[in-house]
């Protein structure tokens, strides 16, 4: 056979099989599963049905933003309600069984914080552990032995403090939280919110991102301009951040966006701000321009309040998520805008696709999508701070995955016995 014509029966054959796959894809559709929450509430959560969703772990409050210690144990933080309080936790979620996707026991790691919205684990060059917390007014950091169910170090570091008053929920304003990374580049980054929806801001530190060394010391505006970047995540060589557009626009903008934050950046709020995908000045606010204010990597629908994500690469191997970002859709506090209350797929320069829905029904609120936190190449858990619930979300375990899985532990067993 000529090999010209072999060749390119090959690519056609190729083309229509990436085709396919794509098309497959874009049309995923999701299936209602029934949620059963230890209250009594029961309601149905839209999924692709080669996934599930389990509560894991219940009776929290508003519970936010998972990390990992540095001995495997999930710890997840809880800042209690909406008003500015100190009666925030920290949780240890322990024992997680496998098989039934629960955790089996939550303890109090710490209580009565300041509004805790996130933390934080580094170990140095000596091999000690850190554990960093970020409060409304604070950043402290304290030593962390492995097992521990209470802090063993009772005196921490306050190694950074943040201006912790602004105009109230009333007025759009003030920002709570305090979201704390670290970096791949051994730095530590603590985003700041605004203490306004929309205004000019008398001190730095507000609406922006910080850089510091582990221990404090040089601290500097790592990026500015970002009205409330409360999802922050350090993913390969990149810082990734969410942002919430302000709230004085109309309905159908800003556009709430999504940037690999780039040194030294003005991404532009409040003079600025994005609808589209495009950059518009906001006449509301006097003075300067928007020349060099970056667009984003993607953008989300106004309003929908894109927080907490994570990724899931090359290693995955459902095709619905490789190679993508999921990021939860805490929704806008208006329900009849009706935005949000999900978990998207994004890809950048790619339509957003939805990944689990069901959490507004109606009037219903049924939960408030938060963070996203990776368990393996096909699993993660999701954390609901309208519910105080954690869900763990997993790619059904079908007789064959369930017989490598058998193997593999038996040989674990002869291994060890």
């Amino acid at each position: 056979m000529n090999c010209n014509i072999l060749t390119a029966r090959l690519i056609y054959t190729c083309a229509i099989v990436v085709f396919t796959m794509a098309a497959a894809a874009a049309q995923t559709v999701l299936s209602p599963q029934k949620v059963s929450l230890k209250d009594g509430k029961t309601f149905m959560l839209n999924l692709p049905s080669e996934f599930e969703i389990i509560p894991a772990a219940e009776g929290m409050k508003r519970v936010r933003f998972f990390a990992k210690a540095p001995d495997g144990r999930i710890f997840v933080t809880d800042m209690f309600n909406l008003t500015d309080n100190s009666k925030g936790k920290v949780y240890i979620l322990d024992d997680f069984d496998e098989e039934t996707g629960i955790f089996g026991r939550i303890e109090t790691y710490l209580s009565g914080l300041k509004n805790p919205n996130s933390i934080a684990f580094l170990t140095d060059e000596k091999g000690q552990a850190w554990f960093y917390l970020a409060e409304t007014d604070k950043l402290t950091r304290r030593k962390f032995s492995s097992g521990e169910t209470k802090p063993s170090d009772s005196k921490p570091e306050t190694i950074a403090t943040f201006p912790d008053y602004g105009l109230s929920y009333k007025y759009g304003g003030w920002h709570l939280t305090r979201t704390v990374v670290v970096g791949g580049n051994g730095k530590i980054y603590v985003s700041v919110g605004s203490s306004c929806n929309s205004c000019i801001e008398k001190e730095p530190q507000r609406a922006s991102i910080i850089e510091m060394n582990p221990d404090g010391s040089k601290q500097r505006i790592f990026a500015k301009g970002l009205r409330n970047a409360v999802g922050v995540r350090w993913i390969g060589k990149n810082l990734f951040a969410t942002n919430q557009g302000a709230d004085h626009l109309g309905k159908n903008k800003p556009d709430e966006t999504f940037y690999a934050i780039k040194d030294g950046a003005d991404y532009g709020w409040a003079r600025c701000y994005q609808a589209g995908g495009k950059i518009f000045r906001d006449t509301s606010i006097k003075g300067g321009n928007c020349r060099g204010v970056p667009t984003s990597y993607a953008f989300f629908p106004a309003h929908s309040s894109a927080m907490g994500f994570d990724y899931f690469d090359s290693e995955t191997e459902n095709e619905i998520i490789k190679d993508s970002f999921l990021v939860a859709l805490h929704g806008s506090t208006d329900k009849r805008v009706g935005r949000g209350y999900k978990v998207v797929i994004m890809r950048k320069g790619e339509k957003l696709q939805d990944f689990i829905t069901g959490f507004l029904k109606g009037k219903t609120v049924n939960g408030r999508p938060l963070d996203i936190f990776k368990m393996s190449a096909d699993s993660f858990l999701l954390s609901d701070d309208h519910s105080g619930v954690v869900y763990f979300v997993r790619k059904k375990r079908t007789k064959r995955d369930m017989t490598e899985y058998l193997d593999s532990f038996r040989k674990f067993i002869r291994i060890f016995s």
